[in-house]
């Protein structure tokens, strides 16, 4: 997306006596610049342990101004992702509908991985977007080191972005907040990430390197099956 804005000119005179000037005004009417659409996620987790009740996030979805995307759940985690000009907006209302439970706002990704990247830079019509989290390990010279190796990936990685490609993500984004990680895989619509992550790895081992590295970075939030790592989040079906 980009910014755009138009200027109309309106040239107004009027009869005025003889060997009077008209005076020229030039009016300036200038559209409001449309707003680029951002991603981000709210997290929603209930203090009391149990499933929250999601109608107030639908009830936010149709209000929002651009595309929330998904509704999601995991255990007493509700997450909304959006991709819309103005997230706050959206936040604000979240934290009225929800003021006894915990709210946590994933506002900027800072990896963002799309088919520009590729050789094929086509794009699916319709998309499916896969949500999971994570926790980073308690210790900020490992944090650092993790975000270091993100930020470098597409030049000293460039393997694992071939891989992406090569399985047909559409976009992969990651974002933080405190050491928690949300990741949200794009895939094309009514394809199973299971068939297209395989895909990563087919004649490209290095991304099985990088998959190894990680690992020592990484652990499951609270609530996590022993060694499980990245849960994923689930659609929300009501009635």
């Amino acid at each position: 997306m980009s910014f755009g804005a138009c200027l109309t000119w309106v040239l107004s005179g009027c009869d005025l006596p003889p060997q009077s000037n008209p005076p020229q005004t030039d009016t300036v009417t200038k559209a409001k610049p449309r707003l680029i659409a951002r991603p981000a996620v709210i997290e929603i987790i209930a203090h009391d342990k149990v499933k929250l009740d999601p109608d107030a996030l639908y009830d936010i979805e149709k209000s929002v101004d651009g595309d929330a995307d998904d509704i999601k759940q995991w255990k007493n985690h509700a997450i909304m992702y959006l991709h819309i000009p103005n997230p706050e907006d959206a936040l604000k209302e979240i934290k009225k509908a929800y003021p006894d439970d915990s709210i946590k706002y994933y506002e900027k990704p800072f990896y963002a991985f799309n088919r520009r990247m590729c050789a094929d830079t086509v794009s699916s019509k319709q998309w499916e977007n896969i949500v999971m989290t994570a926790n980073l390990v308690n210790d900020p010279k490992l944090q650092r080191e993790y975000l270091n190796y993100h930020t470098t990936q597409f030049k000293n990685w460039p393997e694992v972005a071939k891989g992406f490609c090569n399985a047909n993500f559409q976009q992969l984004l990651v974002f933080k907040n405190g050491r928690q990680l949300m990741l949200v895989i794009s895939i094309p619509k009514g394809e199973s990430l299971d068939k297209l992550n395989s895909k990563t790895t087919e004649n490209n081992p290095r991304v099985n390197e990088w998959n190894s590295l990680m690992k020592k970075y990484q652990e499951g939030i609270y609530g996590a099956k022993p060694g499980e790592v990245w849960v994923e989040f689930k659609p929300v079906h009501t009635n």
